[in-house]
């Protein structure tokens, strides 16, 4: 199964179209997981019901089985590296955003520590700019 962190912008988009292109190409299912910590009143990162209404289509279109997770947690990395302990997980495909030499250096990231600590390969995609 392929994992997609998801989240209702350009960098989820572009993970989400990765993440059905190798699921179809693997011939696997897809979990598409969001999450939100619940830190804020309205994250930006976890999906509306209108955006979860226009990612069930976007599957829906896709033709590659699918399950959808959506759940507030204490620690989205977390959340997904045990997603990606499960036995059925085959690779994590996420979306980062540009960043400068200098930001790359002085912030720490999700992207960074999903690469750094997820035992099982990771997609690691960009937008288009």
């Amino acid at each position: 199964m392929i994992v997609v962190g998801y989240t209702p912008d350009k960098f989820g988009a572009a993970a989400l179209e990765h993440g059905i292109a190798e699921a179809k190409f693997r011939n696997t299912g897809l979990k598409v997981v969001n999450t939100s910590t619940g830190d804020s009143l309205a994250d930006p990162r976890f999906a509306d019901s209108e955006a979860v209404t226009e990612l069930h289509a976007t599957l829906d279109r896709s033709g590659v089985e699918y399950v959808l997770d959506q759940a507030v947690v204490p620690d989205t990395v977390d959340a997904l590296l045990t997603v990606m302990d499960g036995d059925d997980a085959d690779v994590l495909v996420i979306g980062i955003r540009h960043r400068s030499a200098v930001g790359k250096l002085l912030m720490g990231s999700s992207a960074q520590q999903l690469l750094l600590s997820c035992p099982k390969p990771v997609l690691a995609v960009k937008p288009p700019r």
